[in-house]
């Protein structure tokens, strides 16, 4: 009974309350502030990637091998600041939805508490890649007029798992690159920094964005699930495909045309794409948010 009386509309229950009390006491032993974390003053090796050359969209393509080693560093560079640019970008639609989702709820709750933990942790995220693609001297890439719609509208609608489940898909294909970054003996000190600060904190939020999932999920129908299933995989179309704007290829003194063409047929980039979604597709397979619909939205991005 007193189990009935704490459980939300969306079935919260003392269970659920306690990962996100777990998640916060977590937060308060292991958190970083990237303002005095990250050496900012340091200078940047020229010869340094931007992030492992494995990861640029180009790399295993005939452009990839012609390319001088300098076009190689300032791709890469530019590459992964477009990434942490759309990190930005999503950061403020995530910041939106949670805020959104907790309005008016219990202050008391766990579950409150965590929410705007992350918001914080999300607000020095968004800080700490502005200011590591200030320091790389990269321009501020943003997604083209049609997707930002796109974001205004999702970040407007979307609530319950399909909002969390936006959320989830955008910090787990970015956590598996950063593992690799931050280990990257020839990438930037900078970007290894904020990798390692951002894979610590966001595991935090998936465990979070996880629980979320599960908890609106619990009771859902089968035509509910279907309409989730699709809605989460078409936000996974437009993060994913909006990472990597194409005037990094621009900078890089390339042609546009071609590397888009050669991005497009790509197979490492496309095996790198479903390694770095294996985790999050057997958690949408166990939360009932795999569809065949879904699938096939999620290969048109090498997710699947």
């Amino acid at each position: 009974m007193a189990l009935t009386r704490q459980a939300t509309e969306h079935g919260h229950t003392v269970a659920d309350d306690d990962v996100s009390k777990r998640l916060l006491e977590s937060a308060a032993t292991l958190s970083f502030d990237p303002m005095t974390e990250i050496d900012w003053d340091a200078p940047l090796p020229e010869e340094h990637y931007g992030l492992n050359p494995e990861w640029s969209t180009l790399y295993g393509t005939r452009l990839w091998d012609g390319m001088t080693e300098q076009q190689r560093v300032t791709l890469t560079r530019h590459e992964v600041c477009s990434i942490m640019n759309t990190g930005i970008w999503f950061e403020m639609i995530l910041q939106q939805m949670v805020l959104r989702d907790q309005y008016l709820k219990n202050p008391a709750n766990a579950e409150f508490q965590f929410a705007l933990t992350e918001i914080a942790d999300e607000c020095r995220h968004s800080i700490m890649f502005a200011r590591a693609c200030q320091k790389m001297g990269v321009p501020a890439y943003r997604p083209n007029k049609v997707i930002a719609q796109a974001g205004r509208a999702f970040k407007a609608l979307a609530k319950g798992e399909l909002a969390y489940g936006g959320i989830l898909v955008a910090e787990e294909v970015l956590d598996v690159m950063q593992r690799d970054w931050m280990r990257g003996e020839n990438v930037l000190e900078i970007v290894r920094g904020t990798s390692r600060i951002h894979v610590v904190e966001e595991s935090r939020h998936m465990k979070f964005a996880r629980q979320e999932i599960r908890e609106r999920m619990r009771h859902a129908g089968p035509a509910r699930r279907r309409t989730s299933a699709t809605g989460i995989a078409i936000g996974a179309y437009v993060i994913v495909s909006s990472m990597v704007h194409p005037g990094v290829y621009k900078a890089a003194g390339l042609d546009v045309a071609r590397a888009l063409a050669e991005v497009k047929e790509n197979e490492h980039r496309k095996a790198m794409m479903r390694n770095s979604s294996r985790h999050l597709m057997a958690f949408l397979a166990e939360a009932g948010l795999l569809t065949s619909r879904s699938a096939a939205v999620y290969r048109r991005v090498h997710m699947l």
